[in-house]
């Protein structure tokens, strides 16, 4: 390891002075799981897993930092006596870090905590998600705050829309949702995937979301990519995105669109292999080189 490799930062990167570029900011948040368990560790189990990943990346063309200040910032507290309070909390610490002036990268933690970190943005956002689920239900086992409705609620919190790729599992009421609401715009993973259509539906996405306007927040739930990648994820699916499909979304966007902050999350640490936290911080760090790339 590199002399200056400091163990609990991201990417083992050693603590720098001044002002930071971008902060990774853990939100270890798992109230509604309803399935595979684990998501509180996951955004450490991220951080160390990243000491481990290469720093050069093609798209910048040298190692990270590449001159950015990336900061490890202390992790939300996990206070609250309720769901509401635990959401008003993220949405207090999501405040914080919009508010410094940096990029926030926010490693979760179950993707309940989105409508939370939106609570603390200051501007209404377009969402581009990646994920397997639509999560756009009412509700789950009567929690209308479950993370099976995060996007739903998102836009109950004033997201402006959401345009959403490698859905694959939802259901009725989620489909009525997607075909009659205007603000949900949906690429099927069994469209995007396939190996007859595959290519020209991919295409519409990549040119879709080079064309939104305004102020936009990526949110990355792991399971999104295919089961294989990310065994551990609270509820992996098969049949989802390759790796390099969420690399083409991330660099599509940061290059066309004003990313003003994103979320990896679902991260679980898996036991017999760093395989699904490995992954989970390939792409925190594909968005970190992404943001720095295209930085005015």
């Amino acid at each position: 390891m590199d002399d200056g490799f400091v163990e609990g930062n991201f990417l083992g990167l050693a603590d720098s002075d001044g002002n930071s570029d971008v902060n990774i900011a853990s939100i270890p948040y798992e109230l509604t799981t309803s399935y595979g368990q684990g998501t509180a560790e996951g955004p450490a189990a991220c951080i160390i897993a990243s000491g481990q990943v290469e720093l050069f990346d093609d798209l910048l063309g040298e190692e990270l930092p590449a001159g950015a200040v990336i900061r490890t910032v202390e992790p939300w507290n996990g206070e609250g006596n309720s769901l509401q309070e635990q959401l008003d909390g993220i949405g207090k610490y999501a405040e914080k870090q919009y508010s410094s002036g940096a990029f926030p990268i926010f490693l979760g933690g179950e993707h309940g905590m989105l409508p939370g970190i939106l609570r603390g943005c200051p501007q209404k956002v377009t969402l581009i998600q990646i994920d397997a689920h639509a999560d756009l239900r009412d509700e789950l086992d009567g929690e209308p705050y479950s993370h099976a409705c995060a996007i739903a609620r998102s836009l109950d919190e004033g997201a402006i829309g959401v345009h959403q790729v490698g859905i694959r599992a939802y259901c009725s009421q989620e489909r009525d949702y997607i075909e009659n609401d205007e603000r949900v715009n949906t690429w099927f993973a069994k469209d995007v995937m396939s190996p007859i259509t595959g290519h020209k539906k991919w295409d519409e996405w990549i040119e879709a979301i080079s064309k939104i306007e305004g102020p936009v927040h990526l949110t990355v739930d792991i399971d999104g990519l295919d089961g294989s990648l990310v065994p551990a994820t609270g509820t992996p699916v098969p049949g989802g995105l390759s790796f390099w499909h969420v690399v083409q979304t991330i660099e599509t966007a940061f290059a066309n669109c004003e990313i003003i902050s994103a979320d990896v999350n679902e991260i679980v640490p898996q036991k017999d292999t760093p395989l699904t936290q490995f992954t989970a911080a390939m792409i925190a760090t594909k968005i970190t080189a992404a943001f720095i790339a295209n930085r005015s």
